[in-house]
């Protein structure tokens, strides 16, 4: 058990060390849980940190299951188990790709003041969230990351369920997991204190980030 993200951040950068000294290194983060983890990752590492804007694609009657996930820079990335026990198709959610695309550029510009993200080219870029249940949301955010020109991309999440995170490990340079567990219901039931991370936490800790440089 993590006490909040804070302590999760804390606790991953400790397993992110030999990092520390990479002239290039570069923390994003998925707002909005998982800003609140790369910040104390970003401190620990002295690295600069910003932030890559994916959305859940949840399906209609369970919005917290993804059944796919959009990234800002338009690439999409479906869940097929999910969609195959749903009995839902990519078609039929056509409308909420649009909904959270809408999303998307409401907190680009509010994130970053409508600037794209930072430049990418040979760096070493940790990929970071509050925790991976069915992944796709981390996915969608390799898959947008793998088009750039890395010199390595890591992922680190606080906790994940083995076949997620086996998945995960199999499309990055190197995947950090803390805790693994079968039994995976949701990822706050993995925290003590798991309080909903609002828009003004986000936009204040990429600021201090930003300060603290």
């Amino acid at each position: 058990m993590f006490q909040d993200r804070r302590d999760a951040g804390g606790r991953l950068a400790e397993k992110l060390l030999r990092y520390e000294k990479d002239p290039g290194l570069l923390v994003l983060a998925l707002p909005r849980g998982g800003v609140v983890t790369g910040f104390e990752i970003a401190r620990r590492l002295d690295a600069p940190l910003d932030v890559l804007i994916v959305r859940k694609i949840g399906v209609p009657w369970q919005p917290e299951l993804a059944a796919g996930a959009v990234s800002e820079t338009g690439t999409v990335v479906m869940n097929a188990d999910v969609l195959r026990l749903s009995g839902l198709t990519e078609e039929s959610l056509e409308g909420e790709v649009a909904r959270q695309k809408e999303e998307i550029l409401r907190r680009v510009g509010l994130y970053r003041r409508g600037r794209g993200i930072a430049p990418l080219d040979s760096r070493t870029v940790i990929l970071v969230d509050d925790g991976a249940a069915t992944g796709a949301t981390m996915k969608a955010a390799i898959a947008t990351l793998k088009r750039e020109q890395l010199k390595r991309l890591v992922a680190a999440v606080p906790v994940a369920p083995p076949e997620t995170a086996d998945e995960i490990e199999r499309l990055v340079d190197e995947f950090i997991c803390l805790e693994k567990f079968r039994d995976f219901m949701a990822v706050g039931n993995f925290y003590y204190d798991f309080r909903q991370v609002e828009d003004e936490e986000v936009v204040r800790l990429l600021e201090k980030a930003a300060e603290e440089r």
